[in-house]
């Protein structure tokens, strides 16, 4: 039997994260999006109250929640309050993911464990993408290079969530170009490691709050224990694996913008008066909102089946978790341009939040995999091939 009412957990934590969301963010989402700048008070306000950190294994000191579902809720209420914010209090769960995809029981419990130290706030990036290599990850060019008991990488990485800035980069390269996926490995590369610098610093349409950065590896050496999964482990699989179980989550904050674009024109609808009544009751409106506000329940609720199988241990076959972060990813674009429309000239302008969720909901058809590749995977699945 399918249940959709709410745990009391995953009721505690909506009203935790929407608190949050709410007086914590909201209040300075203009100002991160106007200055670029990472929002260090804000993202150590949320590790105080457990918010990056609580779905961790407890072995590991985070607060053990194993339920996806309250993890996308938690992304949902975070991202209707700033998208980018948002990011910058969860991005870190991708060098997480990451780590726990491919590293063995010894490396994670020598890195996980510094993302939840509530009272010494650590960042992760994942660091995938390269000038050559967006959705053709078989192309990276850095490479790994073994030396004694050291690896020795070289290359840049393009548009990485905290690249630079964080205190551990999960860094995918090449052992040998020649093989391909079979030659992908990932390791794990700490701040502060001559060798890893930060190249040029993105200045972006959305989620401006984000730091998004060029990582750069020149004769970066470290230790060969580095390599997640130990020696011979082909971190391909496990990077489609992380990719498509980190999915669904990206999807549950596409919903949060697009929520809170809903939320806005409906209300702005109900008070704005034309024709000598609100604007909600001409039917122009209203069938537009009611079809904002299908598109927004059918996107989360395609999240929360993507939570519900990784919670039952049911394989995504059919590319679930892909079409999880796909339709949310368009449905948010499409309600935040549905929400200027209804503002009309207002929604154009600054003054208003609407053009802003817009800007940030355009990058959820393109990271962690753009719309074409969802697709992609999606029809790959239905033809019952390999990923």
């Amino acid at each position: 039997m399918v249940e959709f009412a709410l745990t009391e957990e995953q009721k505690a934590f909506q009203r935790l994260a929407h608190e949050f969301a709410e007086k914590e963010i909201r209040p300075v989402a203009a100002e991160y999006d106007e200055s670029e700048e990472f929002p260090w008070d804000i993202v150590k306000k949320a590790a105080k109250m457990g918010l990056t950190s609580f779905y961790f294994p407890e072995k590991y000191g985070g607060g053990g929640v194993e339920d996806r579902i309250t993890e996308f809720i938690v992304a949902e209420e975070l991202a209707w309050g700033c998208a980018g914010i948002a990011t910058c209090i969860l991005g870190t769960g991708l060098a997480a993911a990451g780590i726990m995809a491919l590293g063995t029981e010894e490396q994670k419990e020598k890195w996980i464990p510094m993302f939840c130290d509530e009272d010494d706030v650590k960042i992760g990036a994942m660091a995938l993408t390269e000038p050559e290599a967006g959705s053709d990850v078989s192309n990276l060019k850095t490479t790994a290079v073994k030396d004694g008991d050291e690896y020795v990488l070289n290359g840049t990485k393009c548009f990485i969530t905290n690249g630079g800035i964080a205190d551990i980069h999960v860094i995918f390269a090449t052992t040998d170009p020649s093989l391909g996926w079979g030659g992908l490995a990932a390791f794990v590369v700490p701040k502060g490691t001559p060798g890893l610098s930060m190249g040029k610093k993105e200045k972006k349409l959305g989620v401006r709050a984000s730091h998004t950065a060029e990582v750069i590896l020149q004769d970066c050496r470290i230790p060969a224990e580095n390599r997640l999964g130990g020696e011979g482990t082909i971190a391909a699989l496990g990077a489609l694996k992380m990719l498509e179980y980190t999915r669904p989550g990206v999807g549950a904050q596409a919903v949060g913008i697009a929520r809170a674009a809903l939320e806005y024109a409906t209300e702005y609808a109900k008070t704005r008066v034309q024709f000598k009544k609100p604007i909600i009751a001409h039917q122009g409106v209203g069938f537009k909102l009611a079809d904002m506000a299908t598109k927004v329940d059918a996107a989360r609720l395609l999240c929360w089946r993507a939570g519900w199988m990784c919670n039952a241990g049911v394989p995504f076959t059919r590319g679930e978790g892909s079409m999880a972060k796909l339709y949310a990813g368009d449905v948010a674009v499409e309600v935040c341009i549905d929400a200027i429309q209804i503002l009309g000239g207002y929604g154009y302008m600054k003054e208003y939040p609407v053009e802003k969720w817009l800007r940030d909901a355009k990058i959820f058809q393109i990271w962690e995999g753009t719309a074409e590749i969802q697709r992609l995977v999606i029809a790959r699945a239905l033809g019952g091939k390999p990923i």
